[in-house]
C-alpha cells in the first residue's frame, strides 16, 4: 500500500502510524482496498523538497507537500471501476516537509498530528487525480479530505 523513505531526518515511528492510519481510511474511502496500489512517501527537509519544487515544477521555493501522480483522474477512475488490479502499480509519490509541517501545525493553531494528516490526504487526492485550481475542484478536494480527517475524528483542534 506505501513505502516511507526518510531523507535527511530522522526515522519516525509516530508519523509512519499517522500516515498509516490516513492511507488505509483513505484506500478504504476510494475501494482500493484490495488493489495493488502503491504510494511512495517522502518525509524530508525544507531544503530537499525545494530542490524536488525546483527540478521538477520549476518553482524555485520550499513548500509542504508535493504529488506525483502516474495517472491522470479518467485513466484511474477506469481501472477502478473494471477492477483492473492484476499487478502492482505506483499511484504515484508523495514528498512532505517534516519540518514545515510543524511550522504549519504552529500556525494554524493544532497538532502536529492533525497537521501532517492533512498533508497525507492533501497528497493522496491530488494522486487520485484531484486539484485546487478552481473553486469547484477545490470544494470538491476539499470535501473529500475534510471526510477522511473526520470519519478519523482528526479535527483542527487535535
Amino acid at each position: 500500500m506505501f513505502e516511507i523513505t526518510y531523507l535527511n531526518i530522522e526515522k519516525n515511528a509516530k508519523y509512519e502510524e499517522t500516515i498509516n492510519r490516513v492511507l488505509k481510511e483513505c484506500f478504504k474511502e476510494e475501494n482500493l482496498e484490495n488493489s495493488k496500489l502503491i504510494i511512495t512517501i517522502t518525509l524530508t527537509t525544507p531544503e530537499i523538497i525545494r530542490e524536488v519544487n525546483q527540478k521538477y515544477r520549476n518553482i524555485d521555493r520550499t513548500t509542504d507537500v508535493l504529488s506525483f501522480p502516474m495517472f491522470e483522474r479518467k485513466e484511474l477512475e477506469a481501472k477502478i471501476q473494471k477492477k483492473d488490479f492484476l499487478h502492482e502499480d505506483v499511484l504515484g509519490d508523495i514528498v512532505i516537509s517534516i519540518e514545515k509541517v510543524k511550522e504549519q501545525a504552529e500556525e494554524y493553531n493544532h497538532s502536529f498530528e492533525r497537521e501532517l494528516s492533512y498533508m497525507v490526504v492533501h497528497g493522496f487526492y491530488h494522486l487520485m487525480g484531484y486539484d485546487h485550481m478552481d473553486d469547484e475542484e477545490k470544494k470538491e478536494m476539499r470535501e473529500k479530505e475534510d471526510n477522511i480527517l473526520n470519519k478519523l475524528n482528526i479535527t483542527r483542534e487535535n
